[in-house]
């Protein structure tokens, strides 16, 4: 059996010059068969140590360990080291294992090559130099390095870093960053033929950072491009690079062929980086967009993305030609000014019609409302107060009318006990100490633009709260007094106006009927109400042991509750918040001064109400596993179940409420059910709703008057079978929301598109949503619908979508779409359809899946709305 030698050389030319060395001579000496190696034994060992004993700068300064499954041997003399038979030299961050390897301490070069193999009878070179040097790895059929210089030559040379892989018949490495290839290839495909690479004569490589070539053919199958590309760049490592963004181009029926995303990319920092692109249309039209993205860990990060677009339809002079601009302006800002202090900002503004004509996306194109939000948030641990400072807006994308809130102030203070001894238990607590207090503050300034009207209201509210909530033996008893005070700029003045007229004849007609307007009167107000209740409520369980079929346990809690509210008639004239229109003809209109108001006004009608509810929350509990010690019983629940009724004892008929009676359930993680019934005990006449009970009129007691029941369910087949990838990917989850959203804005691709998951054999997302009303007995309205949106992975690389509502009622889907994914290896292949709708058509693509090759792509599009247009 072969020896395995091991060598550890410190300082190899300190070690020749060692005046001990002749002692440890047999032993270290020794060939494979255990006998002193003749390279040696003519060799003056004492002379050499003289020569050597100083360093020069030429010398090795760290540790090599060398390892030869054959032999070892040494050239004292000449200073040369050769490894037989799978050896390996490790020197720093350098690794080299080879077939056959020379090193030669005086110049610090090493040689290597593969051995001749003639097992089979054929000859076949194996056991090639394989390199490793600062994480990347090179592998060739000869190779000749300098491990101080770190230059070298590689011949029949291949590389891969991360995804990339690059070949050439030569290298030269001429320092520790910078190759030269000659007759190179360039490949992401990591099969050992690969379906599509680069090749170029001359090619240089710049380590973890690029590869410079020029003219340069792509291969896809073996077949070359016939048009060579005269230079390019390509990145040798993931992440954010610098440069030209490569244009996509297709055709489309309304503007012809065009260029979309033609650009630059300027990786400015490591937190901060600049895109500008372009798109142009034979026939007509433009866009240019900018997006900047910025991110700082642990404090703040957002990006700012803005287009504006223009597209001609129709020759100019025509008719018909038109002309359509679009335009949006995208702002998002996250930031963690201190633990107590955040912003966060979500700014969307729009052209009415942009999403439409330059949007992909359904969801986008069936937007009816775009929503702005900005908030700072600040709160103070010890009291618990908290305020805000909140900017919010509500945009229609069907005629532009916006409705926003510039700003928003609110102030809370946390419930506080004035009169508690805080080192008191519950049990020593007088019936006082349960008093406390809470205050909350609001300023709202509202803009809402209806056509060309601006109607802008203001406004400052109070709200003073007193409660308390002592046990009254099993019972809890809540009375509060609840305290509201708004102060108004403007109210309301509605007056009567006559538009007399004078005839041919000169006889004045009188306006009988008149016209009730409404202004505004700048006037400062202030509205105070108040309202009193009472409440008691208690809990009552019952448990059911079962001890079988897994469950310990069968436990129902009920949680009845009833409450009194009074408040008072706030429309009478004591109060003055009501006025009277008069008309010239004894006409008169009653009316809410403050009802078109920010915060509102106050009603009319004394409310004096009593509200009754019963919660029912239905559980299980399950058995310990016996056979394992370190299981535990777990609780689930079955069903929450409520019913309630309220009586208004002010109400001049219809006291009673309709009652109801809500369920709701969360079977497992995979299936919600949301239902609610409503009924009535009044009678129903003339299309309206009559004081009179069912039960006297021989009806029953109750009358159906609405139910609905919604349920939604998402299920995969991944997590239905507890993969790995499934709690990879929850383990994922486990970080910090700041940590995992920084990473998420470090490193994004210029486009946001999602990859297909090949992996999750199949998906459904499941919506069904039913609503029977029958508030006329006489009329019955019902509506239906289910939402589906379903994948399957057909096999490894095939991967089909459905997504769609189906509306029962009138028997047709809505907004369906049909994908279709395709793994082509280094490629991928999607395909969308819409067969129906507004947005009819279909978009076919294929590109190259490298992140940074991803504008390699060709486009195939045509269709209405979605696929037509300019993007």
């Amino acid at each position: 059996m072969k020896n395995i030698f091991y060598i550890l050389i410190l300082l190899p030319a300190c070690l020749y010059a060692n005046p001990h060395y002749k002692n440890s001579r047999d032993s270290l000496f020794l060939n494979s068969q255990n006998v002193v190696d003749t390279t040696f034994q003519n060799t003056s060992i004492d002379s050499l140590a003289v020569s050597d004993s100083v360093k020069t700068d030429d010398d090795l300064d760290g540790v090599i360990i060398a390892t030869a499954k054959d032999s070892l041997t040494f050239n004292v003399a000449k200073k040369k080291m050769y490894l037989y038979g799978t050896g390996n030299i490790t020197y720093k961050e350098s690794e080299l294992s080879s077939g056959f390897i020379d090193v030669d301490f005086t110049t610090n070069d090493v040689k290597a090559e593969g051995r001749k193999d003639t097992t089979g009878g054929t000859e076949k070179i194996v056991e090639t130099p394989v390199l490793k040097d600062g994480g990347e790895t090179y592998e060739g059929a000869r190779l000749k390095y300098n491990f101080k210089s770190k230059k070298g030559f590689i011949s029949m040379a291949k590389n891969k870093m991360d995804e990339v892989r690059y070949e050439g018949e030569k290298v030269k490495k001429v320092d520790k960053d910078t190759y030269f290839i000659e007759d190179g290839i360039y490949t992401t495909c990591n099969a050992d033929t690969p379906h599509t690479h680069f090749s170029a004569q001359q090619m240089k490589v710049i380590a973890k950072d690029k590869i410079i070539a020029k003219w340069i053919f792509m291969y896809i199958g073996g077949v070359p491009l016939p048009i060579p590309i005269p230079f390019a760049v390509f990145p040798t490592e993931s992440g954010r690079r610098s440069g030209i963004i490569i244009p996509s181009y297709g055709t489309t029926a309304d503007q012809g062929q065009f260029f979309r995303n033609f650009g630059y990319y300027w990786a400015i920092s490591d937190y901060l980086d600049f895109s500008l692109t372009g798109d142009y249309y034979t026939r007509g039209g433009y866009g240019i967009a900018g997006r900047t993205r910025y991110a700082k860990r642990y404090s703040f990060y957002g990006n700012v993305y803005g287009k504006y677009s223009k597209s001609f339809t129709g020759e100019y002079g025509d008719p018909d030609r038109t002309e359509n601009k679009y335009w949006t302006l995208n702002v998002n800002h996250q930031q963690t000014i201190n633990p107590t202090t955040n912003l966060s900002v979500n700014l969307n503004f729009s052209s009415t019609d942009y999403y439409r004509a330059n949007s992909f996306n359904m969801d986008d194109l069936l937007k009816q409302y775009i929503t702005s939000n900005a908030t700072l948030n600040k709160r103070w641990e010890e009291s618990g107060n908290s305020m805000s400072i909140s900017y919010s807006r509500t945009q229609s994308l069907q005629d532009g009318d916006f409705t926003e809130y510039l700003p928003t102030f609110n102030f809370n203070k946390s419930f506080e006990y004035p009169f508690r001894n805080e080192s008191a238990t519950d049990r020593e607590l007088k019936w006082y100490e349960y008093i406390g207090y809470n205050y909350s503050g609001k300023f709202n300034n509202k803009r809402v633009k209806t056509g060309s009207n601006l109607n802008v209201r203001g406004g400052i509210e109070h709200d003073l709260s007193i409660s308390a909530s002592p046990k009254v033996g099993y019972f809890t008893i809540s009375p509060s007094i609840s305290y509201s005070e708004k102060w108004y700029n403007k109210r309301i003045l509605k007056e009567y106006s006559y538009n007399d007229s004078t005839g041919n004849d000169g006889v004045i007609v009188i306006d009988s009927a008149g016209t009730l307007i409404t202004k505004d009167k700048k006037e400062i107000n202030s509205v105070r109400t108040f309202s009193l209740s009472v409440s008691a409520s208690t809990k009552i369980y019952g448990m059911m042991p079962i001890n079988n079929f897994g469950i310990d346990a069968f436990r129902h809690t009920v949680t009845p509750s009833i409450s009194y509210s009074y408040q008072p008639d706030f429309s009478t004239k004591f109060w003055n918040y009501y006025d009277n229109a008069y008309g010239r003809f004894g006409e008169q209109e009653r009316y809410d001064k403050f009802s078109q108001e920010i915060f509102g006004g106050v009603g009319s009608g004394q409310s004096q109400s009593l509200n009754f509810r019963v919660g029912n929350i239905f559980e299980v509990k399950t058995l310990k596993n016996p056979t394992d010690t370190t299981s535990e019983a777990k609780k689930y629940t079955l069903l929450n179940l409520d019913f309630g009724v309220s009586y208004n004892f002010a109400a001049d008929s219809l006291k009673f409420s309709e009652p109801y009676i809500s369920a709701r359930n969360q079977i497992g993680e995979y299936v919600s059910l949301d239902s609610r019934a409503s009924f009535s005990l009044y009678d129903y006449e003339n299309n309206r709703t009559v004081n009179k009970f069912l039960y006297k009129q021989g009806k029953g007691l109750l009358r159906l008057t609405n139910f609905s029941v919604s349920l939604s369910s998402t299920l995969s087949g991944e997590k239905l079978s507890g993969s790995k990838a499934v709690k990879d990917k929850q383990k994922e989850g486990e970080q910090g929301d700041e940590e995992a959203q920084f990473k998420s804005s470090d490193y994004i691709a210029l486009y946001d598109e999602q990859p297909p998951d090949f992996e999750i054999p199949w998906s459904l997302v499941l919506g069904f949503y039913y609503n029977y009303n029958k508030s006329n007995p006489n009329h019955t309205y019902e509506l239906m619908t289910l939402n589906l949106s379903g994948s399957v992975s057909i096999s490894e690389k095939w991967k089909l979508t459905l997504r769609g509502t189906y509306d029962f009622q009138t028997h047709q889907i809505s907004a369906p779409q049909i994908t279709i994914n395709r793994d082509l290896h280094c490629w991928e292949m999607n395909f969308s359809w819409n067969p129906l709708g507004r947005y009819r058509g279909f978009n076919f693509e294929i590109r190259m899946k490298a992140p940074e090759l991803r504008d390699i792509k060709v486009t195939k599009t045509q269709g209405q709305g979605l696929y037509s247009g300019i993007r």
